[in-house]
Formats: C-alpha cells, structure tokens, sequence
C-alpha cells in the first residue's frame, strides 16, 4: 500500500480509502458488513469514510461494529453532516456527537462540511452561528481533529472554496473520464497543501459497465476498471481515492493496484486525452473551450450530461432520472433549465475542438426535463 501526508495534517493516510456507501445491507448483517473494515485494515487501508444516510443510514453503524477491531489510533475515520441540513452551530456540533455516539468513537479525524453543490451552500456553512463555526468549537473539545469539505461544483469554484484557507483538504468526484472538469480544483487543493480525496474513481459504476466503449483505455495489461482505478489511485495529486467495496474481491482488487501500479506519467494523460478525442470524436471530453456562452448557459456540464445518452446509451426514462440527480447533486447544480436559454448564435460551436453539433444537443435536453 502506498501512503502520504494528507495535506499538512500529519496524518499518513492509504492511497486506498475504504468508501461505506456500497454495503450490501439488503442480504449481509451489520457484523458480516463490518468484518469488510478489518478485512480492509489488514490489506494496508487505514482512511474509512462514511456518512449518515449511507446504506439506509445503516453504514455509520457498521463501522461502530467494525472499529471494535480495529486500533483506533492506527485508522482515520471521516463523516459528514450538510449546511442545509446543520444550519446553526449548535445543529452543526449535535450532529458531530451523534455520529460519534452511532460509531462508539470519542473523535472523528476529518469532518466534511458536506455536499456543496453551489457556492451558497458554503456560504451557508461559514456565516455566524452556521455549521463552520460549530465544527470549530468541535475541533477545540477534541472532538474533531480536522475540518473538511466535499464538493459537487466545478472545478472554478473548488478553488475558490480552498483559497480561503479554512479546509484541511476536499472530497471531490473525479476520474479518467471526467478529470478535466474537476482538475483545476485537485490542482489548487495539491498546490496549496490540502489533502485531496476523490470519489466515484469509476464513474459511478459507469467505467466497469462499459469496459467495451472504454476498450481504449485498457493500459499495460490491466482491464479498463483497473487502468481507470490507476489512474486515480497513483495519481500524485490524490491523497486518497476512495472506493465503495461490497466484496473482499473489490479490495483485493483496489489495494493491488495501489501495491504495484505506477502513477500516469503526463506523457500517458496526454495519450489518454487525445485516445479519448480519437475513439469517442463525437463524444465530449470536457475541454471546456464552449464555455463563452453569452448567455451564460454551462455548455461544458451539459455537454458532459449528454455524453451519458451519447456514450452510454440511456433512454429518455433514464436520462430524465440523470437529469434530476445533475440538477439536485451533479454537474448542473445550480443551471436548471438554462439550456432553453440558448439563442443559437454559435460561439460554443466554434470554440468546439471537436465540432460538436452543440446547439442541436442542447434542445434534446427538452426531452429530459
């Protein structure tokens, strides 16, 4: 297992996080659930994150079970709490000591500040008396040893988020596919001594779906799931990448690949890009040169949307399902139906290093509303 300081806490965390929003709790118990945890720890992983509401509010329970076996002092452990849902201090710190009541724990290492999806939400956790000033007064009782946060927004505004200077690192979704469009983030997190932490490394289940598509991105031997899965777990600007196991098999798979992979030397990414570009001409690949829009429309993040019919396939039924988590969780938080927005007057287009037919694209997304 490789291990590296996350940010600069001082804290030698796995490359490898043990990911609790995958356990099977519809056909395991909470104790065979939780044999995962040591299973995990014995294979090198010591970053477990959870959250309540994961696993119908069963994973924070599991992990109590789990961390009965486990020396406290040797794993970090994280959990989350929302600032629409913490909206005071006080709210804030009550859901601190009930998930350390939950887990049978006296302090979490990394509390997130979670799930902020536009920057009103994190201006809602740091004005007086929000969940920001709560998790501080936390943190000096010892309860919680460092303030985080995840983060469904762009890229742009991450950075804004970390350039204040009051998060030890940030949870982000990020992978092969879609590194892009959230790298300027990873970037100023990395540059500027935050612990970066990323999620869904397989797209959501999209990757390991799809390896025939993907067939291009299969590198030295390894499948598409495991050169995507190396391309983020041996990426030096990853802290940790974090996967959702159900299975021993998931992480034998994942800590493998962490005991021999080699990061992708810049050479390679820039294979991977143009491979992209190349097998998938039709598909977008996040450049983000469209976004000029006069309008203000978010053509890259809607064109990424599209990509899930385009590539992947899905119907209209399913697309419409696609629509409501990227508006409520996604790539297009905060840009609810401005596609209708677009007066057809070509700048995105011709920005377009593909030539995508972007105009036409954007009123099919009708069809999904």
């Amino acid at each position: 297992m490789q291990y590296s300081e996350y940010g600069t806490t001082g804290c030698m965390v796995s490359a490898v996080g043990f990911g609790g929003m995958r356990f099977d709790v519809e056909n395991e118990s909470i104790v065979k659930s939780a044999e995962l945890l040591e299973y995990a720890f014995d294979k090198g992983i010591n970053y477990f994150d959870t959250a309540p509401g994961y696993c119908s509010d069963k994973s924070e329970t599991i992990f109590g079970e789990g961390l009965k076996h486990l020396p406290r002092d040797k794993v970090f452990i994280t959990s989350k709490i929302m600032p629409t849902v913490a909206q005071t201090a006080q709210q804030g710190i009550d859901a601190v000591k009930k998930s350390l009541k939950v887990m049978g724990i006296d302090y979490i290492d990394f509390f997130h500040v979670w799930c902020l999806r536009e920057m009103a939400h994190y201006e809602a956790a740091v004005k007086p008396d929000g969940l920001y000033e709560g998790l501080l007064k936390c943190q000096e009782e010892g309860l919680v040893r460092n303030i985080v946060f995840s983060s469904h927004q762009s890229g742009g505004e991450i950075k804004q988020i970390i350039e204040t200077g009051k998060f030890a690192g940030v949870l982000l979704g990020a992978n092969i596919l879609n590194f892009p469009y959230r790298w300027d983030g990873v970037e100023a997190a990395y540059k500027s001594g935050c612990g970066v932490v990323a999620m869904n490394p397989l797209a959501g289940g999209a990757i390991p779906t799809h390896e025939q598509e993907l067939s291009f991105l299969a590198k030295d031997g390894m499948s598409v799931t495991e050169s995507a899965l190396r391309f983020m777990i041996c990426c030096p600007q990853i802290t940790v990448t974090l996967n959702g196991f159900t299975t021993r098999e998931h992480i034998d798979t994942a800590c493998r690949i962490a005991d021999t992979g080699e990061a992708f030397t810049p050479e390679e990414i820039a294979e991977i890009r143009e491979q992209i570009g190349k097998n998938m001409n039709s598909v977008c690949t996040g450049c983000g040169y469209c976004n000029k829009c006069p309008q203000g429309i978010d053509v890259p993040s809607y064109m990424q949307v599209y990509n899930e019919h385009h590539l992947f396939g899905k119907d209209d039924e399913r697309m419409k399902k696609q629509m409501d988590h990227e508006y409520n969780w996604g790539r297009l938080v905060g840009s609810r139906d401005t596609y209708k927005d677009c007066v057809a007057c070509g700048i995105c287009e011709n920005e377009c290093t593909q030539h995508l037919p972007i105009i036409e694209r954007l009123k099919k997304f009708a069809d999904w509303s």
